[in-house]
Parts: C-alpha cells; sequence; structure tokens
C-alpha cells in the first residue's frame, strides 16, 4: 500500500510539473477459450499504461508505469522503462530501465536478445509488453549514417516464464516425477557478471545492414539433472536450474529489390547447454553451439501488404543424445511466418492474419484480427488464436484456442 501511494505521488507531482508531455492507454481485453469445451474467460484485465516525457536542451527523460487489473481482483504494477538520455554532438547516452530492439525479423528473436522475454501468454501480447526493460547503460556513437552502439548491463533479468498452473506454462517432459533446487539459480549484480552488448548499424542507399555481438547470460535456465537411488528400489530425479553464460556474434540486414524487400538475420551462438537423455551424465546436458537464421520478404499484391520468413536452427556437432523439447526437436528445425494485411474505409479498418508453422513438429499458431478506428483516439480489435498439432511450440498448447476482444482508449 505504501508503494502505490508513493508511486501515485510521485506520478501525480510529474504529471503536473510544467513542459511535461504524457501520453498512453487505457485497455480493456477479454479473451475466452474455445478448446477445452467449458468456454472458460482466460482473459480479463484490464490495463493502464502512462508515458511521462519531458524533453532538455540537451537532455530528456522518460517514465512509463503500467498496471494489470486482472479478473482476480489482483492489481500488478511495473515500470517498463524508467530512463534518462544525455545528448552531445555526436554521441547519446541513456541510462537506466529500457527497452531496447535489434534485428529485422517478425515475431522471432534472432539478435533480438538484448531485452529478455515476458511470456506469462506465450507469445500472444503486442511485442512492447513481451520485451522486458532491462537495467543499464545505452551508448550511441554517429559517424554520419553509420552507428556505433554498446550496452551494459550491470543486472541480470531472466526470461519469465507462465505460473506452472498457468494454460499457458509450458509443458515438461521428464521421465521421473523431479524435484526441484533452485539454490544455484540467482546471478548476483556484479561488475564480473554484467552483461555486454554491441552493434555497428549502416544505412546506404543500396542496403541496410547491422553487426553485432554478446556476452551475456542465457536468459532460459539450464536444467542440470543427476539421478540417485531413493534407497526403496527407485530413483531420485533432481533437477537444478542454473543460469549459463552465452556469447554471440550476428548481423542483419535489409534491401529493396524492384517491388520487393528483402530481410535477412542471423546470430552464431556459442556454447548453449542442450538438455539430454542420460541425466547421471554430465547432469544431463551438453554444450553445443547453434546457428540462428531468418530469411524474409516483403511486398504487395492487390494493396494487401504481405511478408513472409524462413527460420531455421541448426545445432552443430549434433549427437542423438540431445532431449527434445518444445523449441529444439532435431540437429535442424525449420519454422516460417506468414503475414497478410489490408486497409480499407480510408485506413480505418484493417484485416490482418499472421502464422506460425514449424516444419519438425507440424504445429502452428494462426492469428486472424480485425482492427477498427472507431474514432481517432478509440481502436477495437476482434481475433483468434487457433493452434494446431499436439506437440511442439505451438502444438503443446493445442486446447488453448481462444477468441478475444480489445477496446483502447489511447490519449
Amino acid at each position: 500500500m505504501k508503494k502505490i501511494i508513493l508511486i501515485t505521488i510521485m506520478l501525480t507531482s510529474i504529471i503536473f510539473s510544467q513542459d511535461v508531455n504524457f501520453s498512453g492507454y487505457v485497455r480493456n481485453y477479454s479473451g475466452m477459450l474455445l478448446g477445452n469445451g467449458t468456454n472458460d474467460f482466460v482473459i480479463l484485465q484490464n490495463t493502464f499504461n502512462l508515458n511521462i516525457e519531458k524533453d532538455f536542451t540537451n537532455a530528456a527523460f522518460k517514465v512509463n508505469p503500467i498496471f494489470y487489473h486482472d479478473n482476480s481482483d489482483s492489481l500488478s504494477f511495473n515500470f517498463r522503462e524508467v530512463y534518462l538520455d544525455l545528448n552531445f554532438d555526436n554521441f547519446d547516452l541513456r541510462v537506466g530501465k529500457q527497452q531496447i530492439v535489434w534485428g529485422k525479423a517478425d515475431g522471432v528473436f534472432i539478435t533480438d536478445i538484448v531485452s529478455p522475454k515476458n511470456l506469462f501468454q506465450f507469445l500472444l501480447p503486442e511485442f512492447d509488453e513481451i520485451r522486458i526493460g532491462v537495467e543499464g547503460a545505452k551508448f550511441d556513437y554517429y559517424i554520419g549514417d553509420n552507428t556505433f552502439e554498446a550496452v551494459w548491463l550491470p543486472i541480470f533479468t531472466p526470461t519469465e516464464f507462465a505460473n506452472p498452473n498457468s494454460v499457458w506454462a509450458v509443458k515438461q517432459d521428464f521421465p521421473l516425477t523431479p524435484t526441484f533446487d533452485y539454490s544455484n539459480q540467482n546471478v548476483k549484480a556484479s561488475l564480473e557478471n554484467s552483461e555486454f552488448f554491441a552493434k555497428y548499424s549502416a544505412l546506404t542507399s543500396l542496403i541496410d545492414f547491422e553487426i553485432m555481438g554478446g556476452y551475456m547470460w542465457d536468459d532460459d535456465p539450464t536444467m542440470f539433472s543427476t539421478l540417485s537411488p531413493n534407497g526403496f528400489g527407485g530413483m531420485n530425479l533432481v533437477i537444478t536450474p542454473e543460469y549459463k553464460r552465452l556469447s554471440l556474434a550476428g548481423g542483419s540486414f535489409s534491401t529493396t529489390i524492384g517491388p520487393f524487400v528483402l530481410r535477412g538475420e542471423g546470430a552464431y551462438y556459442f556454447g548453449k547447454y542442450f538438455n539430454t537423455l542420460t541425466p547421471n551424465i554430465d547432469q544431463g546436458t551438453i554444450k553445443k553451439d547453434y546457428i540462428h537464421y531468418m530469411v524474409g520478404t516483403d511486398f504487395t499484391i492487390y494493396d494487401i501488404n504481405l511478408s513472409a520468413q524462413f527460420i531455421q536452427k541448426i545445432i552443430l556437432d549434433y549427437e542423438t543424445v540431445i532431449r527434445p523439447t518444445p523449441l529444439f526437436n532435431d540437429e535442424y528445425s525449420n519454422m516460417a511466418t506468414f503475414l497478410a494485411r489490408y486497409s480499407m474505409l480510408n485506413e480505418t479498418l484493417d484485416i490482418e492474419l499472421f502464422s506460425y508453422y514449424d516444419f519438425e513438429f507440424d504445429d502452428s499458431l494462426i492469428r486472424p484480427r480485425i482492427l477498427y478506428d472507431y474514432t481517432d483516439s478509440i481502436n477495437l480489435q476482434f481475433g483468434a488464436n487457433i493452434f494446431t498439432g499436439s506437440e511442439g511450440q505451438f502444438g503443446q498448447y493445442d486446447k488453448n484456442d481462444m477468441i478475444y476482444g480489445k477496446i483502447i482508449y489511447s490519449f
């Protein structure tokens, strides 16, 4: 209660101070399950998002609090972003909690790995809500149309997964009912444990491209496992989640050839831990490099904006002991996305279809929706999330087909 009072006082003082710009939205979001035969409302949520910004001569700040009121009368609050900008002749410095977006891919994370993900509702929220703000400093140095960007994160922020009782919890397949030991899961905030990223980007008349690298923690924990006799003729399985270091190098590009926009993005990951089928050897893990890349194109036919992407993951020096998961199945994991969007009524009504398809598991997520600007400030959305398949990243949620509606008032 004291926290809410202090936050309210702070926000009120900022809003009513001079020359402060504020914007945001109020949203009602309702979603009903169709796949379990009960037509349960899995989402009944009201959201208040506020952007508070002020510009100075050579500086600026932004505070972005967001409040969620869910169907259980619970009120959750966090600062999506809170940062200060310092602007100089050839460089900028941003310090504080911020979202950092890299790469050219739509709907997938390849080099866009600085900000971790909030998977409380899988991949269904808007991507600015899926990305979690990170605490740190970002330095941008400009030379003409070239930019060098460096990021330092002294505090590690991991992926946030859905509650185990949620319909969006990741399905875990263990040979025995495990006991979890979380004693090694914390990463202390220290200089030694900091994360570092760098990116060079260039805008030319022929091509836009980025080259990046990072020394980071894997946002998803490695599940180390041990088997031991339980004294009754059986075995105990202990799972110890632990975050491990990970390095990567990659880049992205986009260019225009006639009516087509061609996009590509790729990264080489050094030393990713994978789980294996042998928990008694190396604690059920194996360390491998892997490649993650995308090639895609955007074009227009009869005023319909179309986009298609092919995404592949390749585990190098593959061994058959690697245990299949919803994200990695075999040596090669292949996925495609497709987007079609058509605007009408003076661009006040949009009809959209976005889909993922995983070739290995033959599963997909199909997302049709209609967006209508009722007024300049009120937007109405109606859509569905349809999961197909019985396993894999999307098939594991086959019973979570849903329809939803959103009413958004922006100010």
